[in-house]
């Protein structure tokens, strides 16, 4: 073999085209369009059922859902009251407020937030990431409903339906249902008011309607997230499709194994005759096979009338020369845990989790092993909220702040800046999910309240990150726990909160606390 740089064709082995580990690999540059479009029907197709019916697939799935969007996936919001030139009085109470108005309505059992009023807001934030992991893209239809207590409402749409009208094909300006401008930015999408393949009249799947991105205010309309990976890229394609392949196999593999030993379960034993095929051949010579026939219906006869069973009847007699012969169980092969083990352990790099978390197998790991693995993890996990949340749920919750502030429901101080030329600054959250958890909870809650005291972390982003609670919440909470316990307990509890932050907190309460 020849080496690349020296007696090769290229610098690089990669880019050599006479490396005889390269024979054959050609794969097509292509532009990002050109590489997704034509399989992502079948990718996304592939990967439903994946999830739908493995459950290592089904489980990461879920796993990741559950870390990233929980059940309580809500903003925090933070106007930016210095780029305002508003005071901080001003943004502490309007923050208070528009939370308050943000749980009332994001979390109303009646579901007027949901154009179909089938989920709350979190529920829908879960299944449009859902959606997004599964499929490659999140779509939501921003709606407006006079008739409900909040008139902003939210529909998550199946990507199915995005679609080139008359299915016709890309151009310059139209691939994937998008409809582009010239700098490559969408400003209209084209849906298909019926799914194609649907058994019953839910829209005409002939049909198309086309929705602009946002109106005329810049509120948004159509919310569309996926990971663009190529410049020039306008549809998104599932996040399992690197691991397709890997999980099938294994799906396969461990169906045999699980068959092979079901049948071995099931035959057990069997019975072994003295006669072999010479035997059977010579009988069969000698008289047309008449003896054999007699024999075996002889034989049928003694077992019908003396019945064997196994598993708690002994076995009492057997035809004249016959055996009990018993199956082998050999089942499942002694590599397959290995086999196993690899396979998830190439999912769980796809997926971005570790080993443990997908197969959960915590046998082989310790304290640190698990402390590491958790770290890696919430990286990944922290960096995909955080971008589901600029990309999905922000742009709706300044589509909901626009109905808050329009209508009166929240009022702006006198003098303050206009509203839609400072749209970001009057919306701005951070988005609070599930927490971190605990691995060892004393170790950690001590290097949360160190890391507080030498001021590289706050109280709000420590409760954030381990407990997924809102601090401020918390802190009311406290003091209203505080306010009615008995007289006398107050003294052990400031003295213990001093100590845990290492240095007299007693301090900071005044004797009316």
């Amino acid at each position: 073999m020849r080496d690349a740089g020296f007696n090769g064709t290229a610098p690089y082995v990669a880019g050599d085209a006479g490396v005889d580990t390269m024979q054959g690999f050609h794969p097509s540059s292509l532009p990002p369009d050109a590489e997704i479009g034509p399989g992502r029907t079948r990718i996304t197709a592939r990967s439903r059922d994946l999830v739908r019916n493995n459950g290592w697939a089904s489980g990461a799935v879920a796993k990741e859902i559950d870390g990233i969007i929980g059940s309580s996936f809500r903003p925090f919001f933070k106007p930016d009251w210095r780029a305002l030139e508003l005071s901080p009085e001003w943004a502490k109470e309007f923050k208070e407020v528009l939370g308050a108005r943000w749980r009332t309505y994001a979390d109303d059992p009646r579901k007027f937030a949901d154009t179909t009023r089938t989920q709350t807001i979190p529920q829908m934030f879960g299944t449009a990431y859902r959606s997004y992991l599964v499929e490659g893209e999140g779509i939501g239809l921003v709606g407006w409903k006079p008739s409900r207590p909040f008139h902003t409402t939210l529909r998550i749409v199946d990507p199915d339906l995005l679609s080139n009208p008359s299915d016709g094909p890309d151009t310059q300006f139209l691939r994937g249902g998008i409809d582009l401008t010239r700098d490559g930015a969408a400003w209209a999408y084209n849906f298909r008011q019926g799914h194609p393949n649907s058994q019953w009249v839910e829209g005409n799947p002939f049909q198309w309607k086309r929705i602009r991105r946002e109106a005329r205010t810049g509120r948004p309309q159509v919310i569309h997230f996926f990971d663009k990976l190529r410049d020039g890229q306008t549809r998104g394609v599932s996040r399992l499709a690197p691991i397709v392949e890997k999980l099938r196999m294994e799906d396969h593999y461990s169906k045999v194994e699980l068959q092979a030993a079901v049948i071995n379960a099931v035959l057990a034993a069997f019975i072994k005759s003295p006669m072999g095929p010479e035997v059977v051949d010579e009988m069969f010579e000698e008289n047309g096979g008449d003896g054999f026939l007699k024999m075996q219906a002889e034989r049928m006869q003694f077992y019908n009338q003396n019945s064997i069973r196994l598993g708690g009847s002994r076995v009492s007699m057997l035809y004249p020369n016959d055996e009990i012969g018993m199956v082998q169980t050999a089942r499942p092969a002694a590599q397959f845990a290995d086999f196993e083990a690899a396979v998830l352990r190439n999912v769980a790099s796809g997926l971005g989790i570790s080993y443990e978390q997908l197969a959960s197998d915590w046998s082989k790991t310790n304290y640190s092993s698990a402390r590491a693995a958790m770290i890696e993890i919430w990286r990944g996990w922290t960096s995909r909220r955080v971008a589901f949340a600029q990309g999905f749920c922000q742009p709706f919750v300044m589509a909901w702040l626009e109905e808050q502030i329009m209508d009166g429901h929240i009022e702006l101080p006198k003098g303050a800046p206009d509203f839609y030329a400072n749209w970001s600054a009057y919306s701005r959250a951070k988005w609070i999910g599930p927490g971190k958890g605990f691995v060892d909870p004393v170790k950690e809650a001590q290097a949360a309240a160190m890391r507080v005291a030498l001021g590289m972390s706050t109280l709000e982003d420590e409760a954030a990150e381990l407990t997924g609670t809102d601090f401020a919440d918390n802190i009311e909470q406290i003091e209203r726990e505080i306010s009615i316990m008995p007289e006398g307990t107050l003294h052990p509890i400031r003295e213990s909160f001093a100590k845990l932050i290492g240095h007299n907190a007693t301090q900071q309460f005044s004797p009316e606390d």
